[in-house]
């Protein structure tokens, strides 16, 4: 059974690192919550550290301006970890192989064109037709605002016929964008398995992120981490499987699950939707703050 907090504060003296979610928790896509940021601020100011954990699929700088753009405070957190980052480490290691095709919008150029240094000697990553790669890059649609992954069937299907493998760099299958609801990465990826193909993953639920979040911060084995996020599908899991305590924001992608008051869930509707789908993370709070 999960535990209805009203305030960060009510738990965070247990932890000392927060891994914090973006979309749904400390933003919307279009402006911060001025709530959220204050409870980041006062996790830090005793003590605590706050990686800021999210399945963008852009390397983390791209991350960061966009949340100086939405007025984010940098004493808000301490490094950002995101999706983009551990894919993007696995693209230079050549996990589809170097002649990709790419699934991107403009805004994800970076992860193609921003190498790490770790990576400067590794042969190059060509973005090249659909006939000629070896395999394929997802950041994304190409025009999230109007496509569904239907529209991404014969090519598709092609890529499968040819045993090619998709690397996603953004595991999420729907994003709120302010008040409208969008197709992510994920959701191809997803397509894509059900059609025969073959997906790789590196953003959360997924180890590979959780496993660069703790080598940026350098954290002992025995730090105590509390991850929050609204994806039941992405944030709870992956906590659970990395075996740390999860607070489930319920006022993000399933805001409309609990009860009229977006900030106070229902327990009881609460609990029935999360039994459904075998989740109990330990605490749940309407709004982060």
């Amino acid at each position: 059974m999960t535990q209805i907090i009203n305030s960060l504060a009510e738990v965070s003296a247990d932890y000392d690192v927060l891994f914090c979610d973006l979309w749904g928790c400390l933003h919307n896509g279009v402006a911060a919550y001025p709530a959220a940021v204050a409870a980041l601020q006062a996790f830090r100011a005793k003590g605590g550290q706050v990686v800021l954990l999210t399945n963008a699929p852009r390397p983390w700088k791209y991350v960061a301006a966009q949340l100086d753009r939405m007025g984010v405070p940098k004493d808000a957190w301490d490094v950002i970890v995101s999706s983009g980052d551990a894919a993007q480490d696995a693209m230079f290691a050549g996990a589809v192989g170097r002649k990709v095709w790419a699934i991107a919008m403009d805004k994800d150029q970076g992860f193609f064109a921003d190498v790490p240094p770790e990576w400067q000697h590794a042969p190059a990553i060509e973005r090249v037709s659909l006939e000629e790669a070896e395999g394929i890059v997802c950041c994304g649609l190409f025009d999230d605002e109007t496509e569904t992954p239907e529209d991404y069937r014969a090519w598709l299907t092609t890529a499968q016929e040819r045993g090619m493998k998709l690397l996603c760099a953004n595991p999420d299958v729907i994003v709120d964008l302010g008040e409208k609801r969008l197709y992510c990465a994920g959701a191809l990826a997803e397509f894509y398995e059900d059609l025969g193909g073959q997906s790789l993953y590196f953003g959360k639920p997924h180890a590979p992120i959780y496993e660069l979040a703790r080598k940026r911060l350098d954290l002992a084995e025995d730090a105590r981490i509390l991850a929050v996020g609204d994806g039941i599908p992405t944030d709870i899991p992956g906590a659970r499987a990395q075996g740390i305590d999860a607070l489930f924001v319920t006022g993000g992608l399933a805001f409309d699950q609990f009860g009229a008051d977006v900030e106070n869930p229902v327990r009881e509707k609460l609990e029935e939707w999360l039994s459904m789908r075998s989740e109990a993370p330990r605490y749940s709070i309407g709004r982060l703050r």
